[in-house]
């Protein structure tokens, strides 16, 4: 008798039904659409034992574990499990979509220090007024800069490779020293003399405020930070005390807290570029998400450890 095919919930939401083909294609499974707004599921969906979070607004689902009553694997589509891994039982392998954001998001990077560097929030405001700009501002360049890059995982290093194209050495600090890799512990000693400062860790216990008052005081003048990873690494009210001062410039994808409201000082900096958690959000990345996402289901059905998964505590 033929094994009774895994059962696998895939949102049903626009940006998913991509997913539905893509993991339709693995052997053994059955995928079973599922809206992520919904408080309960169907006697058939609580037997999944495998669940997918929507691409966009992926802790919605949270509240639909304790339904799950033979879970054996959430597949997050995201490059971080920060939202999910204080609810994922033990039981359960939580994994991520790692390696599939880093060409979106390293883009968006480098879109980020290109903007500031060139000046292009100050040329929006000279057009804004019909003035011609010349030699009424100060552009710079990017040949000849150093780079800290703080989380050397896939999108970090996509990074610096392309940093690199531009003339730009980048400094490489992970969570552990390895070869070619600072670890975290060293951080005080190397952050000065670095023109710019990326963000690309995940947000964990250690990372947590890790860019607080006296990282800060230890960024160059002028010297630009760019996050790119969680907003609750970077403390806001220290970072709004340099903004304010002129003395550093920042890009902020990720902000804390999020959404950044309506009137906060934030948004009145001048020195700052912020864009709404949208890093990622080009054309495509979702299937490349999925793309990530269904070879690390297929691990797991093999019976191997996927390479995504995430130690849960």
């Amino acid at each position: 008798m033929a094994a009774a095919a895994v059962k696998i919930l895939v949102s049903d939401e626009a940006d998913d039904v991509v997913g539905h083909s893509i993991l339709g294609d693995l052997q053994g499974v059955e995928i079973m659409p599922y809206d992520p707004n919904v408080a309960e599921l169907t006697s058939s969906q609580s037997d999944a034992a495998v669940l997918l979070p929507p691409y966009r607004g992926s802790h919605r689902p949270i509240r639909l574990l304790g339904q799950l009553r033979s879970l054996r694997m959430v597949q997050l589509l995201s490059a971080g499990a920060d939202e999910w891994s204080g609810d994922v039982p033990g039981r359960v392998t939580l994994a991520t979509a790692r390696g599939a954001h880093a060409g979106p998001v390293a883009e968006w990077v480098l879109s980020a220090i290109l903007t500031q560097f060139r000046q292009w929030p100050a040329l929006v405001r000279f057009q804004d007024q019909g003035v011609w700009a010349h030699r009424k501002y100060e552009a710079d360049t990017l040949a000849g800069k150093r780079a800290l890059i703080v989380g050397v995982g896939a999108i970090g290093s996509e990074v610096a490779r392309r940093l690199e194209v531009f003339g730009v050495d980048s400094t490489l600090v992970a969570s552990r020293r390895r070869d070619g890799v600072f670890g975290a512990d060293v951080l005080p000693e190397i952050v000065s003399g670095h023109a710019i400062v990326v963000i690309t860790a995940p947000l964990t216990e250690k990372t947590r405020g890790l860019v607080g008052p006296r990282f800060l005081k230890l960024m160059d003048d002028s010297a630009l930070l760019v996050n790119a990873g969680r907003g609750q690494i970077v403390d806001t009210d220290a970072l709004l005390v340099e903004l304010a001062s002129g003395r550093l410039r920042a890009a902020l994808d990720v902000t804390d807290p999020e959404p950044l409201p309506s009137g906060h000082p934030l948004w009145a900096q001048h020195g700052v570029v912020i864009s709404p958690h949208s890093a990622r959000t080009v054309p495509g990345t979702n299937r490349l998400c999925y793309e990530v996402a269904a070879q690390q289901v297929a691990a797991y059905l093999r019976g191997e450890q996927p390479s995504n998964a995430v130690q849960l505590g």
